[in-house]
């Protein structure tokens, strides 16, 4: 990606006031709480939802992966891609690496169903990984081919 500004907020009016300060930028959000992801992909303007998947606990009978229905019809109607967060993927152990990879196939179904573009996001210099490396992860978490080819890191 050219120039990028992740924003990570947890109060709607400073999101918003960092993402009109960068509307020249790809802005690529990332809020903890479901309703501000929602509010912000509503009303303003970003190129990425980043959903983090490692402070969520999921119920007795269904995940938890922040990323649902509505959300997904929004962020088609808003040309918004979904975001994974690779180095969550990397630095988590055992059980967390398998529920939070469950999350991760959950959201892709969901993009796939509704024709969402995704990007894996490694945020941390250490966890740089091939391109080839992430459309082979792609592949086999279920995305789809017409998925894997736009996909970027």
């Amino acid at each position: 990606m050219e120039d990028f500004v992740i924003i990570n907020e947890n109060d709607f009016m400073k999101a918003r006031k960092e993402i009109r300060k960068n509307n020249n930028k790809k802005i690529i959000f990332s809020g903890l709480d479901d309703e501000l992801n929602r509010k912000i992909l509503e009303k303003e303007k970003i190129d990425v939802l980043l959903l983090n998947q490692s402070g969520r606990t999921d119920k007795t009978k269904q995940r938890n992966s922040g990323f649902n229905h509505v959300l997904a019809k929004i962020a088609k109607k808003k040309n918004v891609a979904i975001g994974i967060n690779f180095d969550e993927i990397i630095e988590s152990e055992k059980k967390r690496k398998a529920d939070i990879l469950g999350r991760v196939i959950q959201n892709i179904k969901l993009c796939n169903k509704n024709k969402l573009k995704m990007k894996f996001f490694s945020l941390k210099n250490k966890n740089k990984i091939n391109i080839y490396d992430v459309k082979s992860l792609g592949l086999v978490l279920g995305m789809p081919t017409w998925m894997t080819k736009n996909l970027d890191i």
